[in-house]
């Protein structure tokens, strides 16, 4: 942001009284900032996204104007595809100045730490690169049309049971490595505007007063110039959240919180200078605002309509095909059943803050048969009610049209009241009813095409029976079009699964214990979630992260390193080629993951480093370049307290998802960072010193000390004596090991003295 907008917020701010300021920092109401009239300091307009301008008027969530309902967010991730998601956002940029919107509430970022969470619709993915470059293409296309954007919910809001009292409790690493680097790349790549702190505990804080989070790591550490907003109804205490850099509190408190903060300043418990802080955030946004806002602005809605259709289409997953059932051939085939209530009214978005007025919509069976030129060729069955439910006529009525039909379309998924905000799911899986309707129609008809319509993961236990399953999720207002446009090959498919589908709920890393039921969340798995869970306890998914078909097929040609060996500063330039081996164009996502070999911590067997999605017609091969940095080898060093590279090989592992990896490249890696050794004491363990710079010319002299007879190697022996003595020799070298020094005078019987372990101990710092 300029500076020129800091500086005319200082000059206001140092016109403002104490009233004033404290007016500024709370809402009007519940959607918008107070209005300064004295010093000619405007009000601005914030709104619920993220797939849509949600405008409302009054209190709570009314009903908004129209706007275009794009897809969700678990949507979006899945196209893979940045440049895209970009375009989404310049046209909400665009509803929002023709809605005189000034922030878009979102993107929301938080990870997928649990398939059962209820708001999970509204995020990204459970890998962390993913979702930060989804919403830094986000933030860049909403902010490029002068609205600003609120980067949601900081940070590790990962449930919706009571998750305005539950603490998330988690260790320094996994925070670091899982949880904050979405928000990290968001916010250093897109620069939003504000940032929303979560309603949840962070190890037992508030996140609306975590000193840490707000100023240390998000303002200190990263950058951060806008300013934070609480999440509605998020602020615990009004004083203490300033404290630590919550600036705005939304939605508006009246005189109760402006008070306290007019008290905390005039008995000294709050600092005129923290609060001149937060003031001058705040203004500097607001002015920037009222330089970009642009009257009588409008947008196209067909245009937006249109737009909504491409990133549906661009977002489906293909997850099975057998025999080439898909796309469906409408010239030769006589009659296709469509079957199930979603294709007529269906599932396009989620509920609660998020729920957009669409501007229309439309639905799937209307989209068939305008591309078959007439319905002739369709027969139609609901299957269930509203609910899901099915009755036996419902499902006869289904077996009856399918039956008579060439090929059977069943539309099933998950319902507004099995996922929403406000409340996480108690299931994987879909309504009984649709389960039932699927397996009646599979009982008649062999050649059955599934289209799922669903924010989350979900089970199917009738996966083996059908033909093909196509993954619609909760496509926007335009979702019917777009798979009809799948279905019948106007587009070929090139989403990938942006989440783990497991195959059952006791498969997934936090089962049992999620949601937390008792206030504290522990995140015991630590940076163990989504495919890095399933990988590393080498569990078999549903459908894995990243996984998904194509109507062509892609072959990965061959890779290539600059360089097999790099210091950690220098970085390595990895070129992948890839070939489309079919008939028709398509697009496929190069995904590249990074495994450390023999790592000094416990890391993920693979990890997301790098990905890009490109275009390739019918037998065109291209090479696609990615450069790895020092950060893309590091972990999270609680030692150190930041990233960090230990020498080592790695391996490069590239392909199409992450359970289907062919090119395979080994680099060597050389830290440059000096390691800081943990200092040695009477209660170090012997072993501690074998791996100290300075330790380990003192480590016979310890093993010595103790007086143990240690077994040691000879040529003499046979293969018989020799194996027995390795194994004796690994015993008593593993009990040795893991001693405290501070125990050898007394297993010495005192011939090793404390004096003596006290003289070495000196001698090694």
């Amino acid at each position: 942001m300029s500076d020129d907008y800091y500086v005319s917020a200082k000059e206001l701010a140092s016109q403002m009284t104490l009233e004033e300021k404290a007016l500024l920092l709370t809402g009007d109401g519940w959607w918008a900032t107070h209005r300064i009239d004295r010093l000619v300091i405007p009000s601005i307009s914030v709104t619920d996204g993220p797939h849509g301008v949600r405008k409302g008027q009054g209190v709570g969530l009314v009903k908004s104007v129209p706007a275009t309902c794009f897809p969700t967010a678990s949507a979006l991730a899945s196209s893979w595809n940045p440049e895209l998601i970009r375009r989404v956002g310049v046209a909400l940029g665009l509803e929002s100045q023709a809605s005189d919107v000034q922030i878009l509430l979102g993107p929301g970022v938080n990870m997928k730490r649990s398939p059962l969470g209820g708001r999970n619709f509204e995020y990204f993915s459970e890998d962390p690169l993913l979702t930060g470059k989804m919403a830094a293409a986000y933030i860049e296309g909403v902010q490029s049309q002068g609205v600003g954007t609120s980067l949601k919910h900081y940070a590790v809001n990962n449930q919706e049971f009571e998750r305005m009292a539950t603490s998330s409790d988690l260790d320094e690493r996994t925070l670091n490595e899982i949880y904050l680097p979405a928000f990290e790349i968001a916010v250093k790549e897109a620069e939003p505007w504000s940032v929303m702190s979560a309603y949840n505990l962070v190890n037992g804080v508030y996140a609306s007063e975590h000193n840490q989070l707000l100023q240390d790591i998000l303002r200190d550490k990263w950058g951060f110039t806008g300013f934070v907003v609480s999440d509605w109804g998020g602020v615990n205490d009004r004083v203490e959240s300033l404290r630590a850099g919550t600036d705005l509190e939304m939605p508006g408190s009246g005189e109760y919180n402006r008070k306290r903060i007019i008290e905390a300043v005039e008995n000294g418990t709050l600092s005129t200078a923290r609060l001149d802080e937060s003031v001058v955030k705040l203004l500097a946004i607001i002015l920037k605002a009222k330089d970009c806002h642009k009257e009588n602005a409008s947008f196209d809605r067909e245009e937006n309509h249109a737009l909504a259709r491409e990133a549906g289409g661009e977002s489906i997953v293909l997850l099975k095909n057998a025999d080439g059932i898909l796309p469906l051939n409408l010239e030769k085939l006589k009659k296709i059943a469509v079957i199930g209530a979603f294709a007529k009214t269906p599932r396009y978005q989620g509920s609660g803050s998020s729920q957009v007025n669409p501007t229309k919509v439309s639905n799937a069976y209307d989209e068939l048969v305008k591309i078959a030129d007439g319905d002739g060729k369709f027969a139609y069955a609901a299957g269930y009610d509203s609910e899901g439910d099915v009755t036996e006529s419902l499902l006869e009525e289904a077996r009856k049209v399918a039956a008579h039909s060439d090929v059977a379309v069943v539309f099933a998924g998950l319902p507004d009241s099995y996922e929403s905000e406000g409340f996480d799911r108690s299931s994987l899986e879909m309504p009984s009813g649709h389960n039932q309707l699927i397996e009646a129609v599979s009982s008649v008809q062999p050649k059955v095409v599934v289209v799922l319509m669903n924010g989350s993961a979900i089970t199917m236990p009738w996966a083996d029976r059908v033909k093909a399953i196509v993954e619609g999720w909760l496509g926007g207002q335009a979702g019917g079009g777009a798979i009809a446009d799948v279905i019948t090959g106007r587009i070929n498919p090139s989403g990938k699964l942006s989440e783990t589908f497991p195959k059952k709920l006791q498969d997934t890393p936090t089962f049992p214990d999620f949601p937390a039921l008792n206030r504290r969340a522990s995140y015991g798995e630590g940076v163990f979630i989504g495919y890095r869970y399933y990988d590393k306890k080498d569990v078999e998914p549903l459908f894995p992260f990243g996984f998904g078909l194509s109507y062509t097929t892609f072959v990965f040609t061959g890779i290539k390193a600059s360089a097999p060996s790099i210091k950690d500063t220098d970085g390595v330039t990895i070129e992948v080629a890839v070939k489309n081996t079919g008939n028709v164009p398509g697009k496929e996502v190069i995904q590249l993951y990074l495994q450390e070999q023999k790592p000094a911590v416990r890391r993920p067997e693979r990890e997301l480093k790098a990905f890009n999605k490109i275009a390739l017609a019918s037998g065109e091969e291209k090479v696609v370049t990615f450069k790895l940095s020092k950060r893309d080898f590091a972990y999270y060093d609680t030692d150190l307290h930041d990233w960090n590279v230990r020498s080592g090989k790695f391996c490069v592992l590239v392909g199409g998802s992450s359970r289907d990896l062919p090119l395979k490249e080994t680099i060597e890696v050389q830290t440059t960072t000096q390691i800081v050794y943990q200092k040695l004491t009477r209660n170090s363990m012997l072993k501690a010193f074998q791996n100290h710079p300075k330790g380990n010319a003192f480590y016979p002299q310890l093993l010595e000390a103790s007086g143990m007879d240690i077994p040691s190697e000879s040529d003499a022996l046979s293969p018989e004596e020799a194996a027995e003595k390795r194994k004796l020799r690994m015993f008593v070298m593993a009990f040795l090991d893991e001693m405290l020094v501070k125990k050898l005078p007394a297993i010495s019987e005192g011939r090793f003295t404390d004096e003596q372990l006290d003289e070495i101990l000196q001698q090694v710092q």
